[in-house]
């Protein structure tokens, strides 16, 4: 058999052309920069301290951790994820060994500088998240790094940054420098401009009198700003309180929800005057209510005068006892019958509302007890009591007076009851005791006030001056029904 030496012909199809033209076609796939320019690539892989990129070159790209964002310390998870698509800066196509070394962050802040530049000429605003609380205000990420100085946070200064820290603000931009890398931002002037109007209308609505609810934003010594909903009104020291204060501190703290009225509102300076007391019942006025001459009440010795002795019955309330109200006998010196800062039971004389002035005596609260009876009256120790037009006592909402007994669902009315009596109980077992001691003391008052020696304080109380069987008529202790009322109260407590 004939052997086949039949040559198979070799056919190779080449249509790129020459050695030449092949490398110059691999070479334009592959991506031509330079350092400095902006590149745009795909996450490939994710590690701890750097990120890959591939950005089409002969090799992936290198993202540092430091230069993925402009925030400090942040985890590379945290900021791309594994195909995201993103621009680069290249800061050198190769390093000592050998790698393409590029920068997120340098990237955004090259496209966030032309953004801004262009923002600041058109007076713009730019919109950021705070990301630092620095010395001396707050670092915000506007694409770079924003500094907003603590005075240009709010309308006011504020003293704690840290609340701000994740918020999201607007701003304008007060300084650029990109040679220093330098960007100053104001809130402040935002919040003037956007809120001009709406101050405007706010004012225009705000009427004198009106009461309102605002939160305190700001305490300075003068007083305390109160914002009422983006508008901020003062209430000066002398409306916080009817009672006197050294600094508002002492009644508010920033952030209180306080319910103010306003006094005023001066549309051409833009200014709110408010009054936090004139919301608050004047103390005047409750003691006025609560009280009726002929009680009894405990206070303390705030000043001795040469003609008598001013006591504070209620914070922010004194009364004056005259030197012939402080004991059965003619004084010469307040100072030998009370002390400064002694607590004192005094018996209301007469309340003078309008000129704010309330008559106290010392001699008659002591005429009035006597330290070994029992005959208790709750209405003289200031419990709430109301009579009808005959003068009969009105018994407590509850209470059947036929049956001495309290009502089945009546057990609020008779805690409030029970609680008002015990408080006026416990007031008259300490008056007792405060006049015991007058009574011990009273020859040694006398004696110090060169009036020698005379009758002793007991002798007196159980004279003339005191009788437990004075005049019942109006009073609680007056009435049989309730005597027994106080009998079954007293044998509950024991």
């Amino acid at each position: 058999m004939a052997e086949n030496n039949t040559e198979v012909t070799k056919v190779a199809i080449n249509d790129i052309g020459t050695e030449e033209d092949f490398i110059k076609a691999v070479d334009s796939t592959i991506k031509n920069f330079d350092d400095g320019d902006l590149v745009e690539g795909t996450v490939v892989k994710v590690d701890h301290d750097e990120v890959l990129l591939d950005i089409g070159y002969k090799t992936e790209g290198v993202i540092p951790s430091r230069e993925l964002s402009i925030k400090k310390d942040v985890k590379p998870e945290d900021v791309v994820e594994v195909g995201d698509t993103i621009e680069a800066l290249v800061v050198t196509k190769e390093d000592k060994e050998g790698r393409l070394i590029l920068s997120k962050k340098r990237a955004q802040y090259e496209r966030a500088w032309g953004d801004i530049e262009k923002i600041k000429e058109d007076d713009g605003v730019v919109e950021g998240t705070v990301i630092e609380a620095v010395k001396g205000g707050l670092i915000v990420d506007i694409g770079l790094r924003g500094f907003l100085p603590a005075s240009l946070v709010e309308m006011r200064r504020v003293r704690d940054l840290s609340p701000y820290i994740g918020q999201k603000i607007k701003a304008k931009i007060l300084e650029l420098d990109k040679n220093r890398n330098n960007v100053v931002l104001s809130r402040r002037q935002y919040l003037e401009e956007t809120q001009s109007e709406v101050r405007e209308t706010f004012l225009s609505q705000l009427k004198k009198g009106q009461i309102r609810e605002g939160v305190v934003s700001s305490i300075v010594n003068f007083g305390a700003f109160v914002d009422l909903g983006g508008v901020d009104g003062l209430i000066h020291v002398s409306e916080l309180s009817w009672k006197h204060i050294d600094h508002p501190s002492e009644v508010v703290k920033v952030g209180d929800k306080v319910t103010v009225e306003v006094l005023d509102v001066d549309l051409d300076r833009e200014r709110i005057s408010l009054s936090l007391k004139a919301t608050q019942e004047d103390p005047w006025q409750r003691f006025a209510r609560t009280h009726v001459p002929g009680q009894i009440v405990k206070g303390k010795v705030t000043k001795i005068v040469q003609f008598g002795v001013f006591v504070s019955v209620e914070d922010g309330i004194e009364g004056l006892v005259h030197i012939s109200e402080l004991a059965n006998r003619h004084v010469e010196n307040p100072e030998t019958v009370v002390k400064p800062n002694e607590e004192v039971f005094v018996k209301v004389i007469d309340v003078d509302l309008d000129r704010r002035r309330i008559s106290l005596s010392l001699k008659q609260a002591n005429d009035s007890v006597d330290p070994s009876s029992e005959d208790f009256d709750p209405a003289l120790y200031g419990m709430p009591a109301e009579y009808d037009e005959a003068g009969n006592y009105k018994y407590p909402e509850g209470f059947d007076p036929s049956t001495n007994e309290w009502i089945a669902g009546y057990e609020k009315q008779r805690e409030e009851w029970e609680s008002q009596y015990a408080a006026a109980h416990d007031l008259w077992e300490q008056h007792k005791a405060f006049v015991t001691k007058e009574i011990e003391n009273a020859a040694t008052s006398a004696a110090e006030d060169n009036q020698g020696a005379r009758e002793s304080k007991a002798e007196e109380t159980s004279s003339s001056n005191y009788s437990s069987e004075q005049g019942t008529e109006g009073t609680l202790s007056g009435s049989d029904q309730l005597a027994a009322l106080r009998e079954q109260l007293l044998s509950e407590k024991k």
